[in-house]
């Protein structure tokens, strides 16, 4: 066993110690340089320009700082490995660049900068990349739902209650309600996108600088949309981060919930999806399996995005309002790849949806069992009959247990039969042409015509409304994508332009 002085003499004697390395430094700079790199050097950009615009630089001295920094950022990430004289990448890439341009002329680019909001902006910048990608792959899962909706706008199949089967719908009016969900968590990917999509910078430590900055200009070049206005609040606010959190976390929550449907619509017994190949794997041992994979990884990864945008949450909660390095470093990763396995889900699920196949057939002769349609027979004793809803609903009922103590489907039972069990509660009797529309799936979803329902004319017609929603998405995304590049081109410009006059 080793001894204490054997673990001091290996540790060291200064910060940071052996252990303090491995555990903590140097998995925070792998993260660091697999996310921030990049990011990093677009903010060193933007300040210095915005510092020789202000005149606080030297137009000369802002052109070898800007060269120096463009020099280093051409640096492969992937070759950069922790060492013990920095304490993280930003020290390391302010090293590197002094030895291009002179210690001196590095320092002058943290001027009126802290590392508290050019952290900050680091994690909004690439926090912004992240829902943006999430919203362009859950777009595309909206198209392959609409594909399949109106493709099976008139498909029959059971839908459950408390796992039960409960009545007939249609596929198409199914998928509406899981479109519906989808279309709801890109709001909300939206509406965390705007919440990070601001800028810190200019905050300083925290209460801004005593230089004549243009926080705005900043702003700009980085591609945010608006400041965080109080700079207190641009280092200390945590909100942003719960916002990403809750968005993906919700995104995932409402995708399981349907991707356990799937793996039941696909089992043997039910039989009502095929799986494409391409997503299904034989078992090594059973080759009569088609193992649906794809659903399954879909259903973990999502179970795993989940749990990782929770551990961003509860790494803010009860923490104090200020720079503190639980929502940084130790955080940030959480978040990242939460959303990094949510996008694998979407577009797993994407390739399954798009490819399918329905057995409609063996889907309306499911929905043929379990008197599902029985509470027709209620109310059209109701609505045809007068016959007090209550009343019809009892006598509904004696019906359905007739069914089950005789294991009949609802269609077995005769006219006569059912004629017959109404007329000990009440002096009304129906048509072979009534009970023949009661017990028919079809009947039963075509009266479903009430705005939402499952009538095939009015799930087209939600369909419908889905799509323009979805194409304002698209144009969203487009046009967000195509004012980032305006951003990212002026900054390139703005550099250009003060490299050339050196």
């Amino acid at each position: 066993m080793q001894s204490k002085d054997e673990f001091i003499k290996s540790e060291g004697t200064s910060f940071p110690g052996k252990t303090y390395v491995d555990h903590l430094l140097r998995p925070v700079f792998n993260d660091q340089r697999d996310y921030l790199f990049k990011q990093m050097f677009k903010i060193h950009r933007a300040h210095v320009v915005m510092l020789a615009e202000q005149a606080i630089l030297d137009k000369k001295e802002a052109a070898i700082i800007l060269q120096g920094v463009e020099t280093v950022s051409q640096t492969d990430p992937q070759t950069l490995q922790y060492d013990p004289q920095f304490e993280d990448l930003f020290f390391m890439m302010e090293h590197k660049i002094s030895e291009q341009i002179g210690r001196d002329l590095a320092g002058e680019m943290h001027i009126a900068r802290s590392r508290n909001d050019m952290g900050v902006a680091m994690y909004r910048l690439v926090l912004r990349e992240h829902i943006l990608t999430l919203l362009q792959s859950s777009i595309l899962l909206t198209d392959a739902l609409l594909e399949q909706i109106n493709e099976h706008a008139e498909t029959v199949i059971t839908a459950y209650t408390h796992t039960q089967p409960a009545q007939p719908t249609t596929l198409g009016h199914y998928l509406t309600a899981v479109l519906d969900v989808l279309l709801r968590d890109i709001h909300r990917l939206w509406s965390a996108y705007e919440t990070v999509n601001r800028s810190p910078m200019g905050a300083a430590a925290l209460s801004t600088t005593g230089f004549p900055i243009n926080r705005k200009r900043v702003c700009e070049l980085l591609g945010f949309r608006e400041l965080v206005e109080n700079s207190y609040d641009a280092i200390a606010g945590a909100d942003y981060l719960i916002e990403s959190a809750t968005a993906a976390l919700s995104m995932m929550v409402n995708c399981g919930r349907w991707l356990q449907d799937f793996l039941q619509l696909v089992t043997h017994e039910y039989k009502i999806i095929k799986v494409a190949d391409p997503y299904v794997q034989i078992s090594s041992i059973m080759p009569q399996k088609r193992n649906p994979v794809s659903i399954e990884h879909s259903r973990s990864l999502a179970s795993s995005s989940v749990g990782e945008a929770l551990a961003a949450i509860q790494m803010i909660h009860n923490t104090p309002f200020g720079d503190i390095v639980d929502t940084e470093d130790d955080l940030q990763p959480h978040l990242y790849r939460s959303y990094e396995k949510a996008n694998r889900v979407i577009h797993l699920m994407h390739a399954v949806i798009r490819t399918m196949e329905v057995d409609k057939q063996r889907a309306l002769h499911q929905a043929k069992t379990s008197c599902i349609t029985i509470t027709e027979l209620a109310d059209v004793m109701a609505r045809d009959k007068n016959v007090p809803f209550r009343l019809a609903h009892q006598i509904t009922s004696s019906i359905a247990k007739k069914c089950s103590q005789e294991k009949l489907k609802l269609n077995e039972l005769s006219i006569q039969t059912i004629n017959e069990e109404i007329s000990k509660r009440c002096n009304v009797s129906l048509s072979q042409e009534e009970w023949n529309s009661i017990i028919c799936p079809i009947e039963f979803i075509k009266k479903r015509n009430i705005q939402g329902g499952s009538n095939p004319d009015e799930v087209k017609r939600m369909a419908e409304a889905r799509y323009k929603l979805t194409r304002a998405n698209e144009d969203r995304l487009a046009e967000e994508k195509n004012r980032l590049q305006i951003a990212e081109k002026k900054l390139t410009e703005s550099v250009q332009k003060i490299i050339g006059k050196k």
